[in-house]
Order: C-alpha cells, then structure tokens, then sequence
C-alpha cells in the first residue's frame, strides 16, 4: 500500500525555464501549500499566490492548483505549485515544501502511488515513461496507446478466456464422482486453441511495441572495407565513423541512435570480420559478433567490385538467417550488367543508390505497423511474460491431449493467468514493481 506520508517533487526538467512546476502528493498536500502561501487554496481552482519562505519574505509568485483525492493523478490530494523556472529559485521552493513536512519524492513515485491506488495499471505506468522517452512519432502514438489503454484491455480479455476454462475444468473436477469424462468434450480443445491463437496475435503486437519502445538493432557486418562505416555515416548524416582506405581502421562497436520513417534504429558498425594476430582486432572481431548475436537485422556488407568470395560465403554461413539482409555496397563501381545476385540490395553510399530500397527493406514489416491505429508500445518484460504464458498454454494442451489429466491442466492454466496478471501488476512483487518505477524520472 502507498506510504502515507506526503512526497514533494520539481516535475520540469533540470534547467532554467520560463516556468518550473512542483507537485505535492499525500494527506499533508493541502495544509503544505496553504502554509508556503500563506492563505486558502480552494480545491478545483487555479489560484494566484505568493510564496513565502519561514521568514515570511517572499520567495516567489505563481499559480496553485489544487486536486482532492481521487480525483487526481496519484489518487490522493495532490497541489501543484507553478513558479518561475530558475534552479535555485525551485530548489528553495523544494526546500522550504520539505521544511514544511514534506519528504523528497522517489523516482517515480507519483506513478507508483497512482498505481497502488488503483488510477492505472503497470502497463500504463510504464506507459508514461515511454510517452517521455520516446524518440519517434510512432513511438509517442503507440505510448499515448498503452497509456490510454489499448494494451491492458487486450490482456484482460485474455485473462478473462483463461478464467472461463479454468472455471470450467475445475468445477468438473470438483464433481468427479458424476463419472463424467469431460475431458471428451471438444469444447476445451476449441477453447484452448483460441486461447492459443489470440495468444500469439498479442505476442506479435508486443514485439513490435518492444521494438517501438527499445528501437530497432541493425549490425553492420562484413570484411574489411566492405564500406560499413560509410553505410553508418550516410544513416546517421554526419562522419560518425573514420573511413579510408586502410583495412581495419574500425576496432569497435560504434553505435548511433537514428530514426528512420519514425522508427528508432540503433545501428552498430563493427569491426571487419578477418583472421588477425593483432589482440586489438581479435577484440573488436569478438565484440562484432557479440554484436551480431543481439541483432534485430544484421547487414551483410559486400565490396560489389570483388564480388562474395569464399571469406564472405564462410562468414554467411555463421550468420542467424532469419533476421540477414546481404547488401553489395559500392554499386557505382560496376555496371548494372554485374547485378545478378538475387534477394540482395545494391547500394552506393557515394551516390546514394539504393539506400531508398535499402531503407524499406530494413524498416518495411515495422513501417506498416506504425500506421495501424490499434498499435501500442509494450517492453520486453510484457513479452517474456506472453512467451511463458504461451508456453503455459502448450503445456495445457499437452496434458489435455497426452496426459488426459484434468489436474495437470488446471495447473497448467493457473500458471498463464498469473503470468497474464503480471503485465498488468495485478500480480506483481515487490522487486518487480521497484525496479520499474526506479527507471521512471524525479517527479513523474
């Protein structure tokens, strides 16, 4: 349950501003802001008031609001005090609330309290943090999505199928002595596979709101002077990279956050994947395919000019096929008569050619999604806890088919419902919730 002591907080960001807003949350909010503005604070109101430090000189001028509890953002009796923006001038403000009886606010606390009190679930919790994080249009939308609660309706109504069987299952369990085999009826089956196929579609929803939340990985990988770095610098739009002509010139992962038709790329270049004596490359070399192995989209670069010879074909080989793109770079250098390779992407990062087609190869499946209305953001902890509760409902599958038992399902069936509640928070630990909201900024 919320601590029942009142939290103070600066809510705008570090820096000197036209305005800074403080927020107060708990039973102390009203007699706090009556006492630093020395008069009445009507609730529903924006009032004018000035600001008093324990002197009773004045410390500075603004509005006040007032919000009694529910009817707040934390759920409990909420001022919001809206000074001039400069550091000091907050900090004192801050100081004096504290004085006062108020205590310095945790990170995230004000959403851990609206959470606790029942204003939102985890996901939109989380949500606000995304909504502030988030470096894209898309990005935002699919935020504003979840906060507004697509997300945590879907997992709802899964939740509410899952109850239905196992309502079902268990009070057939409970008058076994009917001698009834229940588990004959097709019913469960059908249950179960939609259960399974709804299941999946939100598993397919949630990895894309994790790629929209964490962004897209793209490792550029290839031999030396295969052109990756000048692929990073034509992304990114600036020399991010040092390019010449002498092989190996990159010894480590350099990494760029772009966005690319609104989606966030974190793109990688890495080392050029050789044999070497050098210890300096054969670190970068093992860093390169660390890299590789946490990619989303691995770019396979090839010099056009020389053509994929036994060295690329070797490394292909060792490379995750269902998430490689070959791309043939330096596509000026030859004719278009040279093109003969199928399913590969001939760009010139000179020039420019093909980065177009290159661009929508990368972004295509994603880009289509952003533009669907129904699209919310989700982490990776919402699918780690669908993918259990995927596996969950394979293995209630499997004992309704195999096993023909009744019980082993139940269990089975508990076990995704609790793993489905811990998106939302309705089943949440304690160290779960506390390293969620620790992420969240000072005042949020």
């Amino acid at each position: 349950m919320p601590e029942h002591d009142t939290i103070a907080a600066i809510a705008t960001p570090p820096g000197t501003g036209g305005i800074g807003i403080l927020r107060l949350s708990g039973p102390r909010a009203l007699e706090i802001g009556e006492a630093i503005s020395a008069s009445k604070i009507d609730p529903g109101k924006i009032q004018f008031r000035r600001f008093f430090d324990a002197d009773g000189e004045v410390l500075d001028h603004g509005l006040c609001l007032y919000f009694r509890q529910p009817h707040s953002f934390s759920g409990e009796d909420c001022v919001e005090i809206q000074a001039h923006g400069g550091p000091i001038l907050l900090d004192m403000l801050l100081q004096r609330l504290c004085e006062l009886g108020a205590r310095l606010a945790r990170a995230g606390e004000f959403s851990e309290r609206a959470f606790l009190n029942g204003k939102i679930d985890l996901t939109q919790a989380e949500a606000i943090a995304d909504l502030i994080d988030s470096g894209s249009r898309a990005a935002t939308r699919a935020a504003m999505r979840s906060l507004e609660g697509r997300f945590s309706e879907q997992v709802h109504v899964l939740v509410e199928e899952v109850i239905s069987l196992r309502v079902y299952i268990e009070a057939a369990l409970d008058f076994a002595e009917e001698e009834i085999d229940f588990l004959d009826n097709a019913e469960i089956g059908e249950k179960l596979e939609d259960c399974s196929r709804h299941l999946l579609e939100l598993l397919e929803q949630a990895e894309h709101g994790r790629t929209l939340q964490e962004g897209l990985t793209v490792v550029l990988a290839g031999l030396p002077n295969a052109g990756k770095s000048s692929l990073l610098n034509y992304l990114a739009g600036y020399e991010a990279a040092i390019v010449t002509e002498i092989e190996g010139t990159t010894r480590d992962v350099l990494r760029e956050h772009i966005s690319l038709k609104g989606i966030p790329l974190k793109v990688q270049d890495t080392a050029g994947l050789r044999e070497s004596d050098n210890p300096v490359e054969q670190e970068g070399i093992r860093r390169a395919w660390q890299a590789i192995a946490g990619a989303d989209v691995v770019l396979y670069l090839v010099d056009a000019k020389k053509g994929m010879t036994e060295a690329d074909q070797r490394i292909i080989e060792q490379l995750p096929a269902d998430n490689l793109q070959r791309v043939f770079n330096k596509s000026d250098l030859i004719t278009p008569a040279d093109r003969d390779q199928e399913n590969t992407i001939y760009v010139s990062t000179r020039s420019g050619d093909g980065m177009e087609a290159l661009i929508e190869r990368i972004t295509g499946q994603i880009s289509d999604y952003n533009q669907d209305s129904q699209a919310f953001m989700a982490r990776r902890r919402h699918v780690d806890a669908l993918l259990r509760a995927r596996d969950g409902i394979r293995q209630a599958a499997d004992s309704f088919i195999n096993d023909r038992s009744g019980e082993l399902m139940a269990e089975d069936l508990r076990e995704v419902q609790q793993q489905l509640n811990e998106i939302t928070g309705e089943f949440s630990s304690d160290d779960l919730l506390g390293r969620i909201f620790s992420t969240f900024c000072i005042g949020k």
